[in-house]
C-alpha cells in the first residue's frame, strides 16, 4: 500500500499532467490563457507600458520585497515586440496622487518644483494634484512665472535652430519638422509657455519621469498630460520653482 506522502505525490503529478494536456489542447484550438499582472499593479502602469505593438511590463510590488518583476504582453500579429527595461521603471512616488498643499498660490495655479520633479495643479481647501515630471538636464534649468499660451493635442515638433546645430555636432542628425504622432517626443499633448520655446508635453520616454532629461521643457507620462491638458485653460498660470 503507498504512503500518504506518494499519494500525495501521485496526485499532483497526475494534476500538473492533466494541465500541461489541456492548455496545449486549448492552444492548438487558438486560445491563449490571460495575461496575468503582477499584484499591486493598477490602471497606470498598464496605462504606460501597454502598446499594440507588445511590452514587457515593469512594476513594483506593493512591499517592495520583491524587487521588479515583469509579465509579457503578447504582440499583435503582424507587429514586432518593444522591450521596456525593468530598470527603467517608473519610481510609483512619480504616480498621480492628491496631496496636501501649503503654497500661497491660488486654485487652478500650475507649480513646477524642478529639483523635486513634481508638478502641482494646485487644487481648492489645501490640496493639490501631483504629477512626476522630467526636467531640464543640467545646463538647462530654469525657473520663472509665465501662462499657458497655447495648448496642441498630438503636437508636430520643430527642433530650435540652436538644438539642431547642438546634436549635430554629437553625430546625431534632428528632422527640420516632425508630425505629432507616438513617436513624436513631445508626446500626446503640449501646453506652450509665453514666447518662450519651453512646452509641458508628454513623452515617447516615460521611463525617464524623475530626471534632468530635457533642454528644459517639462516632461510627462501620455496619460498625466492629457489628464492635465483637460484641467486647465489657455491662460493658466504657470510657476516654475
Amino acid at each position: 500500500m503507498l504512503s500518504k506522502a506518494a499519494l500525495a505525490a501521485l496526485a499532483v503529478g497526475t494534476s500538473l499532467a492533466f494541465c500541461m494536456v489541456s492548455a496545449g489542447a486549448q492552444e492548438r484550438n487558438g486560445w491563449r490563457p490571460a495575461v496575468r499582472i503582477a499584484p499591486g499593479v493598477g490602471g497606470p502602469w498598464v496605462m504606460e507600458f501597454g502598446s499594440p505593438s507588445g511590452v514587457v511590463l515593469g512594476a513594483r510590488t506593493p512591499d517592495g520585497s520583491a524587487g521588479l518583476q515583469s509579465a509579457a504582453l503578447a504582440a499583435q500579429p503582424g507587429t514586432s515586440a518593444r522591450t521596456v527595461d525593468p530598470r527603467h521603471a517608473i519610481d510609483p512616488k512619480f504616480l498621480p496622487q492628491d496631496v496636501a498643499y501649503t503654497g500661497h498660490e491660488k486654485p487652478g495655479t500650475i507649480v513646477i518644483d524642478s529639483r523635486s520633479h513634481f508638478l502641482y495643479l494646485v487644487g481648492e481647501k489645501g490640496t493639490a494634484r501631483r504629477y512626476g515630471v522630467g526636467t531640464g538636464k543640467e545646463g538647462f534649468g530654469w525657473s520663472g512665472t509665465h501662462r499657458v499660451s497655447r495648448k496642441a493635442e498630438w503636437p508636430g515638433w520643430t527642433p530650435p535652430a540652436q538644438m539642431i546645430a547642438r546634436e549635430k555636432k554629437k553625430g546625431r542628425i534632428l528632422p527640420a519638422h516632425m508630425p505629432g504622432g507616438p513617436a513624436n517626443p513631445l508626446g500626446a499633448r503640449a501646453m506652450y509657455l509665453g514666447s518662450t520655446l519651453y512646452r509641458i508635453h508628454g513623452t515617447n520616454q516615460p521611463w525617464t519621469i524623475g530626471r534632468n532629461v530635457s533642454s528644459g521643457c517639462i516632461r510627462m507620462r501620455n496619460e498625466d498630460v492629457t489628464d492635465l491638458y483637460g484641467r486647465v485653460p489657455v491662460g493658466t498660470k504657470v510657476v516654475v520653482l
